[in-house]
Formats: C-alpha cells, sequence, structure tokens
C-alpha cells in the first residue's frame, strides 16, 4: 500500500467537511441570488436594510439598481468586485467584526465614484477637470451623500 492511499481518507474527510460546510453556507445565504442585479438581494442581510429601504424612496430608485452604482461597469470588473466583496462580507458576518454604521471601504468608493462621473459625467465635466489626478476630484458623495440611499439623516 503507498503513501498516497494510506494519506487520502486522512485529506478526504476534511476536504468533504468543508466542501459540504461551503455549499450548506452558500445555499443558506442564497449565494446564487448575488450574482444577479435583484436589488433586495442587497438586503438578504440586515444590516443593508436602512440602505435598501432609503434607495427605495430615493431618487435613484427608477434608474440604477446597486451594482450600477457599487460596481464597475465591465463585466469581468463586475463579478471581480461582487467575489471580494461576498468574500468580505460573509467573513465580516460570521465573525461580527464589522463597523455599524456600514462604512463604504475606499476600493469601494474608488467604484462608486467612477458610477457617479459614468452617469453624470458630462454634467460636472468642469467641476472634475481642474484636478490633477482622481483622487484630487471632488467627491460627488461629499454634497450628495443621500442620494443614492434616500435623504442623509
Amino acid at each position: 500500500m503507498s503513501w498516497l492511499s494510506r494519506l487520502w481518507p486522512a485529506l478526504a474527510i476534511p476536504l468533504g467537511v468543508g466542501l459540504g460546510l461551503g455549499l450548506f453556507t452558500f445555499g443558506y445565504a442564497e449565494g446564487f441570488s448575488y450574482l444577479g442585479n435583484a436589488p433586495a438581494t442587497c438586503a438578504n442581510c440586515h444590516i443593508m436594510s436602512e440602505q435598501y429601504d432609503g434607495w427605495v424612496k430615493g431618487p435613484h430608485e427608477a434608474v440604477a439598481t446597486c451594482n450600477d452604482c457599487h460596481t464597475p461597469h465591465d463585466l469581468v470588473g463586475k463579478y471581480t468586485t461582487k467575489a471580494l466583496n461576498g468574500y468580505h462580507h460573509s467573513k465580516a458576518f460570521t465573525l461580527q467584526d464589522f463597523h455599524e454604521p456600514i462604512q463604504i471601504k475606499s476600493r469601494n468608493a474608488e467604484i462608486l465614484q467612477a458610477s457617479c462621473l459614468h452617469c453624470h459625467g458630462d454634467f460636472v465635466r468642469e467641476l472634475v477637470a481642474g484636478s490633477t489626478t482622481a483622487a484630487d476630484a471632488p467627491r460627488c458623495v461629499h454634497c450628495h451623500a443621500g442620494v443614492g440611499h434616500g435623504p442623509a439623516d
């Protein structure tokens, strides 16, 4: 009997348990719903209920979904962002180590800014044109904090 045939059961059990737990968690968390574009998916977690309710009452509800603002507009960027955010969100919710109220991370803030400019760039071109870098450009949400999620409190 080779060392591999003796080692196989010792490897198969933890791999099977890990795969089983991962599939169960994916199913329990409605993982496939995150591959779509439905805004209600973002409210699967209670922590996003306030943002979802604000979006429903806000000015973008009729014209933009969560993904339109919070993911890049190219296919690879969109699903890379969804995967990264999914990993970070599931880790944070499992370990309960997230900030309340929820706060946007710098990478996602850059995506949000690019999305604002994607749709509204013609209106603010002159305002942003004087900036030497994207980091120097005025942030749309500085003045329009509640635009995506309803009135800012």
